[in-house]
C-alpha cells in the first residue's frame, strides 16, 4: 500500500515504497522510504475512532521529557493516519535496560495532585477513561477493572462468580495496594513498545497515557514478558517502591487481561491467568 498524501506537505520527498511492520492491534504500520532517502513511519487505518490518532499523538508529546526516553516526532496527524519520525532498526546498546530503568524512574517523578487525564484516551481500540480523581484507590477499581465489566466481550467471557470476585478486589484494594502518587505513565508499557533507539538507547512508541500508580506500569512489563533484573535495579535506586511489589504484579495486571478479554473474548490463556489472580486476591 502507498499513498502519496501521506507526505504532503512534510518536504520529504515523495514516498517510493512501504515495507509492513507489525504495528499492533489497531493499526496497519509501514515504514516509508521517499525520493530523497528518507524513512518515516505511517500507521494507518480507515475504521478506527476518528480522534485515535490525534490522542496518540498528544500521549508521545506528554512523554517527551529531557533526559527520558526518547520519543518519536509527530510529522503529521489526520484522523485515517500519523507520520511519525523513524527510530530505525539500530541494536540495544550494553546499558539499554539500566537506562530504560533509570528513564522510567524520572518519568514517574512527574506527578499530578489527581489520578487521571485532561482527556480520554485509547488502549487498543477501546477508550480509556481518565476522569480526575482524588482516589487512586477508586480511579484504578472504578476505571481500570470495573470499567470492562460492561464491554459485551467481557460479559461473554467472564461469569457471574469471576464478576463478583472481581467487585470484591476492586473494593479491597485500599488494604492490598500501598498509597502512591499519580505518576505520569506510559499506559501500554510492554516490551514490544519499548525499542532502541537510534543512539541504542531507549524509546517508546505506542502510549496510552495517564497519571497513575508507577506499579501498575510495571506490571505490565512484568506480566508481558521477561525483563532484566538490571531494569528494576536501576529503577528502584532512583524510585524506591514499597516492600512486596513484586508479590502485588499480578493484581495490577487484571487491567490488562480483562483488556485483553474486551477486545478479542474468551482467550483461553488470559482467563487461566485471570482467575489464578482472582482466586489469590479474591
Amino acid at each position: 500500500m502507498l499513498n502519496t498524501s501521506w507526505l504532503a506537505g512534510l518536504s520529504l520527498g515523495d514516498p517510493i515504497s512501504a515495507n509492513p511492520l507489525d504495528g499492533g492491534y489497531a493499526s496497519k504500520t509501514y515504514r516509508v522510504r521517499t525520493t530523497l532517502g528518507r524513512t518515516v513511519i505511517v500507521k494507518t487505518q480507515d475504521e478506527l475512532p476518528p480522534d485515535l490518532y490525534y490522542l496518540e499523538a498528544d500521549g508521545l508529546n506528554a512523554l517527551r521529557w529531557s533526559g527520558g526516553f526518547a520519543v518519536p516526532e509527530v510529522l503529521r496527524v489526520t484522523p485515517s493516519f500519523v507520520v511519525l519520525s523513524d527510530l530505525g532498526t539500530s541494536s540495544p546498546s550494553p546499558t539499554f535496560w539500566e537506562d530504560a530503568g533509570r528513564a522510567l524512574a524520572l518519568q514517574h517523578a512527574h506527578t499530578n495532585e489527581r489520578f487521571g487525564y485532561h482527556q480520554d484516551n485509547y488502549l487498543g481500540v477501546l477508550p480509556q477513561r481518565n476522569p480526575w480523581t482524588s482516589d487512586g484507590h477508586a480511579f484504578f477499581a472504578e476505571q481500570r477493572l470495573l470499567r470492562y465489566l460492561e464491554v459485551p466481550n467481557c460479559q461473554e467471557a467472564l461469569p457471574a462468580d469471576d464478576r463478583r470476585r472481581l467487585e470484591r478486589i476492586a473494593g479491597k484494594l485500599p488494604e492490598l495496594i500501598p498509597a502512591q502518587p499519580a505518576a505520569l505513565l506510559h499506559g501500554d508499557l510492554w516490551h514490544r513498545n519499548l525499542l532502541p533507539a537510534p543512539t541504542g538507547g531507549p524509546a517508546l512508541i505506542d502510549p496510552a497515557v495517564y497519571y497513575g500508580w508507577p506499579e501498575a506500569e510495571l506490571s505490565m512489563l512484568i506480566g508481558c514478558g521477561e525483563i532484566p533484573d538490571a531494569f528494576y535495579a536501576a529503577y528502584e535506586e532512583a524510585h524506591p517502591l514499597e516492600p512486596g511489589w513484586r508479590d502485588r504484579m499480578p493484581l495490577l495486571h487484571l487491567r490488562e487481561h480483562l483488556c485483553v478479554l474486551a477486545h478479542f473474548g474468551p482467550v483461553a490463556e488470559t482467563l487461566e491467568k485471570l482467575h489464578t489472580t482472582l482466586a489469590a486476591f479474591g
